[in-house]
């Protein structure tokens, strides 16, 4: 395998063409570039920045984004060691309700669900919409809507 450790850049849009480095990570492991790179939302500092694109150059990864809301930094959610996943419907007046929360072990796990078009909780069937990173609250957040298909069992 080419890449058995990463670095990390995230590059904020100063103007047209123009990127300025904003965040380093270097020695990530490389499933953890990935599924950064699967979520178009990134929170640090309570700023939420918006995943413009992304690229390679030799050994580095590299995230662009712009400035998409500023907030106030929200506490860590829990001590967990594992890695949190919480699937949220996209729904902005009620504060996106919290439909399952996932704990796993590895960054892949966390690639194949929020890299998935459908999902399925509760008995129905969910479409992803976005997925974001929260590094504020060390959780991953995927946001989906129902589709109005129910599972029968």
């Amino acid at each position: 395998m080419k890449f058995r450790s990463a670095i990390l850049e995230y590059r904020l849009q100063k103007g047209n063409n123009q990127f300025v480095p904003i965040y380093h990570y270097p020695d990530i492991e490389l499933e953890q570039v990935l599924a950064r790179r699967e979520c178009e939302f990134f929170v640090k500092d309570g700023v939420t920045f918006r995943q413009l694109s992304s690229a390679i150059e030799d050994e580095l990864f590299v995230i662009y984004v712009d400035l998409y809301e500023d907030g106030l930094p929200e506490k860590e959610k829990s001590s967990i060691q594992d890695i949190s996943l919480e699937v949220r419907e996209l729904n902005a007046a009620k504060n996106h309700p919290l439909i399952a929360t996932e704990y796993v072990t590895h960054h892949m796990d966390v690639l194949s669900i929020i890299g998935s078009a459908y999902t399925y909780y509760h008995g129905q069937e969910w479409e992803r919409d976005s997925a974001e990173i929260d590094e504020d609250r060390k959780v991953y957040v995927l946001y989906v809507t129902p589709t109005g298909y129910k599972i029968s069992i």
